[in-house]
């Protein structure tokens, strides 16, 4: 029986994949979970296997193409002679074509469905627009009669002569649109909340992956010498995008501080044997996981997302944490879900597994996604300071420097600590300036007493 391999679902908001390299051709024998293909797609490079075992009949896709969620790839002859179904595969085409046939009619039905559901919504949207046009008696309104054919508002008018209701102005102002630009689809002229919806979805679709409007020419640059194009890979142009969408539409605010770590560091070195045993490495990363974990519930705000549009936190009552590990193909994120319910021991050993998989691109999208903080550690590579960007839907980031052993003045004399740089990022839309410095000197002080940490 010729069986189809189709590109999976992937991950959630997850549509597509490039195909990196095929590993197998036609006519090649293959066993069942036997890897067909290496994918890429979002951030994440992961294998195909097959779910049957038997002769690869044919290849659908070549090295480089984007597939979609559901498309075959592969078809797989699972009989043993590869001709003992043809009969069965026949009557399948049969039934297939039959199906076929019926798209006509279902058609027909599927528009006086859709005629219906306009006549509904129009019923619906009735009182709304009175409801609207009743708000509107505040002034804000001019009067004037336009034609229904021409629904684009004059710009030369102030803003408060533009029909709107106040929810589409108060919208309006918090997405930072101007309403007298907004092409009206209501009646009388009226901007409605769709309205401004999609002309920010316009205005955003017409920026590039850089976030910035597609106006700059890059000079010739080979006019000063030579020079050599790449293009981006899949993980680098996503980056790009995430973090100019994060950077544009999230009002940063960054708080430093530094943590003294020199009995920390003592305890991880006294018991680090102990979790080698259990086959992972006691790192400080692994520490500060645990103790994150802990700052996240006495702070729940850290732990949300800001929903604009239905003005409302959102509040999570479970602690996943995204840790950047550095690979060769770009920064990866995998997210340690329940991070407040382990042990160190259990957060070193997925730590660690986690890590591998991302360096050995073995690692699979899912595992990127779901986080509600990140930790940013550059400590093993060097700097004083940094500050990282907030990745939407997270609200803060932590980033961690090296430490260095400084002279501190304690009772009265200088003596040597080792300390700790640490930088956080938050959102200013949903932390304020006092609460992000009481979050970073909480997390420094159960850094330099971890046992005061569990017990607050």
């Amino acid at each position: 029986m010729i069986k189809e391999i189709k590109l999976p679902e992937i991950a959630d908001n997850v549509t597509t994949a490039i195909v990196l390299e095929i590993q197998v051709s036609a006519g090649d024998k293959v066993e069942k979970d036997e890897t067909l293909a290496e994918m890429e797609s979002d951030k994440a490079t992961f294998e195909l296997p097959s779910d049957f075992g038997g002769t690869v009949k044919e290849v659908k896709v070549s090295t480089g193409d984007e597939v979609k969620v559901g498309q075959v790839m592969f078809t797989i002859d699972t009989s043993a002679d590869g001709e003992e179904k043809k009969e069965e595969d026949k009557e399948d085409g049969k039934k297939a074509e039959k199906a076929d046939e019926k798209p006509e009619p279902k058609d027909e039905d599927e528009k006086d469905d859709k005629s219906a559901q306009k006549e509904a919504d129009k019923v619906e949207k009735e009182p709304e627009e009175k409801e609207a046009a009743s708000e509107e008696k505040d002034g804000g309104e001019t009067g004037k009669q336009v034609s229904s054919a021409d629904k684009k508002q004059d710009t030369g008018k102030p803003a408060s002569d533009i029909p709107a209701a106040p929810s589409v102005r108060r919208l309006a102002r918090e997405l930072g649109v101007d309403i007298r630009k907004v092409n009206a689809s209501g009646p009388e002229n009226r901007v409605t909340l769709e309205d401004v919806k999609a002309f920010t979805k316009k205005t955003m679709e017409t920026r590039t992956a850089s976030g910035v409007a597609d106006t700059y020419v890059l000079p010739d640059f080979s006019k000063w010498g030579p020079v050599r194009r790449e293009k981006l890979d899949t993980i680098r142009k996503i980056t790009a995008k995430a973090m100019s969408d994060s950077w544009q539409s999230i009002p940063h605010v960054f708080q430093f501080d530094k943590a003294d770590i020199t009995e920390l560091e003592s305890f991880r070195k006294k018991y680090s044997k102990q979790v080698e045993k259990e086959g992972a490495k006691l790192t400080f990363t692994a520490i500060l996981l645990k103790i994150t974990a802990e700052a996240l519930k006495a702070f729940p705000r850290f732990n949300a997302s800001i929903d604009l549009k239905n003005e409302e936190m959102i509040f999570k009552d479970y602690v996943n944490i995204g840790v950047a590990v550095d690979t060769e193909r770009g920064l990866l994120v995998p997210v340690i879900r329940d991070a407040d319910k382990k042990s160190i021991t259990e957060l070193s050993i997925e730590l660690n597994e986690l890590a591998e998989k991302a360096r050995n691109k073995k690692i699979m999208p899912d595992a990127l996604q779901g986080g509600n903080f990140a930790i940013s550690n550059l400590g093993g590579i060097g700097g004083t300071n940094f500050t990282p960007i907030v990745y939407r839907p997270n609200v803060a980031i932590l980033g961690v420097s090296r430490s260095q052993t400084e002279p501190v003045y304690i009772d009265g004399e200088f003596k040597p600590r080792m300390m700790l740089p640490l930088s956080l990022s938050y959102d200013h839309r949903a932390i304020d300036g006092a609460d992000g410095a009481r979050f970073l000197r909480w997390l420094c002080e159960a850094l330099e007493n971890p046992l005061l940490a569990m017990f607050r």
